[in-house]
């Protein structure tokens, strides 16, 4: 097997000299050139950089975009021998043409006219307005400052690891993902009214799995458009569901976003998709005769609240008869979309999805009048909340309305889900969780109502008098929290109310023994035969030993324990999928498989969300095991060591050590070299404290006065001169016998300090030694078992540890809430007043 022959290259750790064991060490074996999701994310973003400048981020995607999509059709159908490959690449217009043109003084208007136009004449799906300007001074300088700008530019993505003919793994969206992680970027900074190009692609996806397609009920003639289609991501996410080449067609009314959604297209795999551009409601270019063309599937995430919607546009003769329901306010465009949409849907099976600001149900007067016959169709299935802050051309909260035209006159109540509070803070926005996302998909899928978060509303109630179709989601959802009641009477006469103590029922269920251990009715008074005060309990053990009390107790051992097993039924479970994979699978589903698995492992998990859980491995797999399994899938279970080499400005390259991308030092360290490792670190305390006695000398004698005072810098050779120079004057004789600790504490430091060097630089070569060494089978175990898995069940133990502490910070603060009744306050305040008034007198003043 290749990864036994693998050899290393020379380790040099940080700070160490090169050991000449270490210098004669066999060279590296190299990767077969994968480019880790991570690192391809972060070396096309390093080329903004050569962008900025004074350019607005909604000119300068264009021509990253661009470089990305002319260096993956070149590395990927330069060379095609394919009879009708995807994209033609005429001579002159492949990537290598482009570099070849760096350092030209002409190099912008060769862009444009050789290679861009005749990729442009080689493909019909391709138009000049699809590209941006190479030869623009004013975005991008003049003479020698635009030749220097794409020259850098290019030069960037001619790095060998960004060869995407070898990196790209089939149905596996590399350069896809890729592609959406910058147009994520470049939609956070153009601003609010630059950023509409973009759906976030959480929220495709969810509306990409409500509208219910799946390879199971998808085949080749399966239909799905996008009426506003942006850049594309929501027609790809609905492909991604399908999991099979589907019919995809899209308008866009900007014509720079048609360019980058049809790049889009090219780029996920779905060359033939059709991006028309132009005003859908005006002049919509999907048509089958003089009628709307109807589609299996339609999404939508037009403009908010368009208010030029109508411009050049009759609706009142409306020739596709969208409006029949009610012509939208001339200002207010969210309602014409929404119709349209169910226009372009088939007949009797037509389903869709489309995403309008909340505003849509709750408006009144015309928009009224359209909602009411929503409702009453029965094409309307659900409705989905969602957070504020989402969208990058907005801040206002949306919605998702989920339509269906399948037995839409027998469907008898609206779907709705309140996903607004499941969100986390990223940057300037909000953005929807993996466990977000699939709460939402489960809880609609299963049409389950959850309380304070879904349920199922009858048109009956939807048609009362009191809401008269109003569909604004907190008529039927009320998602706030329970507020925090003070009880009164406890605060008067003490005790912690049950009602309090009974928010935690689930806790009880699981651990009622647990409760009998922390809590005791409370009696009225002090004697025997007193009556049980009911409603109120007393703490049995003391507020600093609550938290303890929980740990300790049988039943939250046998708690942790049934997690504990879970987790390990699980691991046994994937494991052999996870050992198992070999170079070509696809990790996407890969992960797919494992996390579901885990998810449904821990719908028995009690006490415990399960969508938590799951949200630590989604954040894991995006931190680490993403990239990880498509190094595997590249090159094997192989673990190779690479030089770290930076080169500065000037063009000086430093070698500054080792590392592995697979498995680190410390992985190694830890299952082979854990003795020395112990060594390393014993050593490094005694210096560590050495070094601190030092500090300690100096400080207590580094005054005005002090020993150290004229000294310029404390180091060996100033205190050995200073030492010499007082001799034996017997004056000096403390300021000797300070000086004399000083160079005792500092010669023993530096010794620990050479000998601290030497056990590093023998660990870094141990270490860097042992690659070679491993088997397979000893990869697989430090992979999975050491890396993965410990990982993941420490994030188990921190799902544990949360619900101890929020039970004992729970019982912590109702017990120091109502510690002290308001007798005990009154009686305490009546006692110090007696004592001032006491020392008042005794000093003889009259209180009055």
């Amino acid at each position: 097997m290749p990864y036994l022959k693998a050899s290393v290259e020379a380790g040099v750790p940080s700070g160490v000299q090169e050991t000449a064991a270490a210098a004669t060490a066999p060279r590296a074996a190299q990767r077969n050139g994968v480019v880790r999701k991570s690192d391809l994310y972060s070396s096309i973003w390093a080329s903004c950089d050569e962008l900025r400048g004074g350019m607005d981020a909604s000119q300068y995607k264009d021509y990253v975009l661009f470089m990305l999509f002319i260096k993956y059709i070149s590395d990927k159908y330069g060379d095609s021998d394919d009879f009708a490959p995807p994209v033609v690449i005429p001579p002159g217009a492949s990537f290598k043409d482009m570099a070849v043109l760096k350092g030209r003084p002409d190099i912008g208007d060769r862009i444009n006219t050789q290679v861009i136009q005749k990729l442009i004449e080689a493909n019909t799906r391709l138009a000049r307005s699809d590209f941006p300007d190479f030869n623009d001074p004013n975005k991008l300088g003049e003479g020698a400052a635009m030749v220097e700008r794409l020259g850098n530019l290019i030069a960037i993505f001619e790095k060998p690891e960004l060869n995407f003919a070898k990196n790209r793994a089939e149905n596996d969206d590399l350069l896809g993902d890729a592609y959406e992680y910058l147009m994520r970027h470049f939609a956070t900074e153009s601003g609010k009214s630059k950023g509409q190009f973009y759906t976030p692609s959480e929220v495709s996806r969810i509306i990409a799995k409500v509208i219910g397609i799946s390879r199971q009920n998808t085949k080749g003639s399966t239909t799905a458009y996008d009426p506003t289609c942006g850049s594309g991501s929501l027609l790809l996410k609905v492909a991604a569901e399908a999991g099979k080449q589907i019919t995809l067609e899209g308008q866009e009314k900007d014509v720079t976003t048609a360019g980058l959604a049809r790049m889009n297209m090219i780029l996920h795999g779905f060359p033939t998709a059709t991006i028309m551009t132009g005003d859908t409601l005006v002049n919509p270019k999907f048509k089958d005769g003089e009628q709307l063309r109807s589609y299996d599937y339609v999404v939508a995430n037009p403009p908010f609240s368009d208010k030029k919607w109508s411009t050049g546009l009759d609706s009142a003769r409306d020739p596709y008869q969208r409006f029949t329901w009610g012509e939208p306010p001339a200002k207010q465009g969210d309602y014409a979309y929404l119709l349209h949409v169910i226009r372009s849907m088939k007949a009797t099976t037509g389903k869709g999805a489309i995403i309008l600001p909340h505003g849509v149900l709750f408006r009144g007067n015309a928009e009224a009048t359209i909602r009411r016959q929503l409702v009453c169709s029965g094409i309307l299935k659900g409705i989905i909340g969602l957070p504020a802050n989402l969208f990058y051309g907005t801040g206002i909260p949306a919605c998702i309305l989920v339509l269906d035209k399948e037995n839409a006159s027998a469907r008898q109540g609206i779907f709705m889900i309140d996903a607004s509070k499941g969100f986390i803070k990223d940057g300037p926005k909000n953005r929807l969780r993996e466990q977000d996302i699939h709460r939402i998909v489960d809880t609609f899928r299963r049409g389950v109502e959850v309380p304070r978060y879904a349920r199922r509303v009858s048109l009956d109630e939807i048609a009362d008098a009191k809401n008269d179709y109003n569909l604004n989601l907190p008529r039927y959802i009320d998602a706030s929290e329970p507020e925090d009641l003070h009880d009164i009477d406890a605060h008067l006469n003490g005790g912690i109310p049950e009602r309090d103590i009974d928010a935690f029922a689930a806790d009880w269920q699981e651990m009622p023994g647990l409760r009998h251990a922390l809590f005791s009715p409370l009696p009225l008074g002090e004697g025997p035969g007193v009556r049980v005060r009911h409603g109120y309990a007393q703490l049995n053990v003391p507020v600093a030993e609550i938290r303890q009390t929980i740990l300790a107790h049988p039943e939250f051992q046998r708690f942790r324990a049934k997690v504990e097993t879970l987790f390990d039924k699980w691991r046994q479970a994937i494991t052999p999928l996870l050992t198992g994979i070999q170079p070509g699978d696809h990790p996407k589903a890969l992960i797919e498989t494992v996390s579901e698995t885990l998810l449904a492992t821990f719908q028995a998990a009690p006490l415990l969300d399960p969508y938590d859980v799951y949200q630590h491995l989604m954040d894991y797999w995006a931190e680490t095991m993403q990239d990880d399994a498509y190094l595997i899938t590249a090159d094997g279970w192989v673990a190779l060591p690479r030089r770290i080499l930076e080169t500065d400005k000037k063009g000086k390259t430093r070698d500054k050590g080792w590392t592995c991308d697979l498995l680190s030092k410390p992985a190694i360290v830890a299952r082979y070299f854990a003795a020395e490792q112990a060594e390393l670190e014993v050593r490094q305390a005694e210096l560590e404290s050495l070094t601190s006695q030092i500090a300690e000398l100096e400080e207590e004698h580094g005054g005005e006065e002090g020993v150290f005072s004229g000294f310029d810098k404390i180091n060996a050779a100033q205190v050995k001169d200073r030492i010499a120079e007082i001799g034996n004057d017997a004056d000096s004789a403390e300021e000797r016998a300070v000086l004399k600790q000083w160079f005792k504490l500092s010669t023993e430091e530096a010794a620990l300090k050479k000998a601290v060097k030497a056990l590093d630089a023998g660990l870094d070569r141990k270490a860097l030694e042992q690659y070679p060494k491993l088997t397979e089978a000893e990869v697989k175990t430090l992979v999975v078992d050491d890396k993965w898995m410990a990982r993941l069940q420490q994030d188990v133990q921190q799902e544990l540890e949360r619900v101890s502490q929020t039970l004992a910070n729970r019982i912590r603060e109702l017990a120091e809430r109502y510690e002290t009744p308001l007798p005990r306050l009154e009686a305490d305040v009546a006692a110090l007043s007696a004592k001032v008034e006491e020392h008042l007198k005794k000093m003889g003043a009259v209180w009055r």
